[in-house]
């Protein structure tokens, strides 16, 4: 019977620690995510699709998907926001390294 109740204590902890404390942290990133957005952020839908936001609203948003085509959507499809595009500051260091 003891053995039992630790093996039982065990499969609890292990899904506290693989499953349920991930998946917390994960929302919570999200959450975070979604709080910081601003206008002009690029981002990528949790569907696939590219753009910029161009309104926010508190639970919906406006993203220009192509130059005059907007489309509304909901805050929480937002899946991550993109970087801005990188400077080409490699490639003008490869050019003075040649010189």
């Amino acid at each position: 019977m003891q053995l039992l109740i630790v093996w039982v204590v065990l499969l609890v902890g292990a899904f506290y620690l693989l499953l349920w404390r991930p998946q917390q942290r994960r929302m919570a990133a999200v959450r975070r995510l979604q709080a910081d957005l601003h206008e002009g952020d690029n981002v990528l839908t949790t569907s696939g699709i590219y753009g910029r936001i161009t309104r926010l609203g508190e639970d919906d948003a406006d993203l220009e998907i192509a130059p005059g085509t907007v489309i509304y959507i909901a805050r929480g499809a937002v899946g991550q926001r993109l970087d801005p595009e990188p400077t080409d500051s490699h490639d003008e260091h490869e050019e003075t390294e040649s010189e």
